[in-house]
């Protein structure tokens, strides 16, 4: 019975973010307050009152209309809102229910009864932070095919403030820590193993500010220079620079490992959704920030799948180096030679 009231609360908190989210997502483009003015009729500019804008509810009670003047209401703003509440519930029930993250904390308490310890709410919290940052900035890569700066600076610098507290990535950490620190941390790896001898391990904030430092750098640093080469080979920009803060932002919640890991994995959410946009609409044009949130989330939640060999690589300077300048003048040779076919291809029609 605890754990069916936590997951009616969680979805219920998730609502009303996802209320929240739709005031973010209508208003940062066109940089606009989030605070003033209150949300009004985009017909008759009434007000809507506190009662007509209740999370779900409000939008089924009147049949998606405008109380005033019966203006249809899109149907996005109920789908965000559900579309989060239902994520809220996923991520709790894989995190706090399933523990796919095996937090040490949960073996001593009893999840199926809803009893957690405080560490592992703070754990899920977080990222549920980062799951809202990701939905408001894919809804507007999908609208827009922008991702405002606004919010994925403030995600960055909300996820560099978190990266101060429980930085050291128990149980994934690459030695086990002393018993006083056997509390999971929220990094899956610290930026680097072994660490340097001015970092120590454990509840420093250094440590896990050096993490999220590095995981933001990393994350722009990528995205913008696979960007940059992949626009130099095929003649024309191939990423927007939103995807490069997006990952920014998921590299300050997250580390740097899991961005790399996370872009891999895009490819495949990419071409998926590249497919349904072809085929529904015609359109070739391929909005990537929905795709790197997707394998944001993905990466989150099934890190302690990653093979152990992967941290051969990750933690070998001249292995990165020598990755990245192979990788580098593979995707330039790659590029090049698809601009070379696309222009056989016009010249032909």
């Amino acid at each position: 019975m605890a754990l069916a009231f936590l997951l009616i609360f969680v979805f219920v908190v998730g609502a009303s973010v996802g209320s929240f989210l739709n005031v973010a997502i209508a208003r940062l483009p066109l940089e606009k307050s989030l605070l003033w003015p209150n949300s009004r009729c985009g017909a008759c500019l009434q007000p809507i009152r506190w009662h007509d804008n209740l999370p779900l509810l409000s939008y089924v009670l009147l049949r998606g209309r405008c109380r005033t003047c019966g203006q249809h209401f899109s149907i996005a703003y109920f789908l965000v809102e559900l579309g989060t509440a239902l994520g809220f519930v996923a991520l709790f029930w894989l995190e706090m229910v399933e523990n796919v993250h095996r937090w040490p904390g949960h073996l001593t308490f009893s999840p199926r009864l809803g009893h957690y310890p405080w560490a592992s709410y703070l754990g899920f919290a977080w990222h549920a932070l980062l799951l809202s940052f990701l939905i408001a900035a894919s809804i507007c890569d999908l609208k827009s095919r922008e991702i405002p700066l606004q919010l994925t600076l403030t995600g960055t610098l909300v996820g560099l403030i978190g990266s101060m507290f429980l930085p050291w990535p128990w149980p994934h950490a690459l030695t086990p820590p002393p018993a006083p620190l056997t509390h999971h941390g929220i990094y899956n790896w610290p930026f680097w193993f072994p660490l340097p001898d001015w970092f120590e391990p454990g509840s420093n904030w250094q440590t896990g500010l050096a993490t999220g430092m590095c995981g933001a750098m990393a994350g722009t640093f990528l995205l913008r220079a696979i960007g940059f080469i992949f626009s130099k080979g095929l003649g024309k920009e191939a990423l927007g620079l939103g995807d490069a803060d997006l990952m920014m932002m998921a590299g300050a919640f997250l580390g740097w490992q899991a961005v790399v890991v996370a872009f891999f994995l895009s490819v495949f959410p990419a071409l998926l959704f590249g497919i349904i946009l072809l085929a529904a609409r015609n359109d070739n044009s391929l909005p990537f920030g929905p795709a790197l949130a997707l394998s944001v989330m993905a990466t989150c939640l099934g890190w302690r799948w990653v093979p152990d060999v992967v941290r051969v690589f990750f933690f070998d300077a001249t292995a990165l180096i020598a990755i990245a300048l192979l990788g580098g003048c593979a995707l330039f040779v790659m590029s090049f030679l698809l601009r070379l076919i696309r222009g056989k291809e016009e010249q032909q029609t």
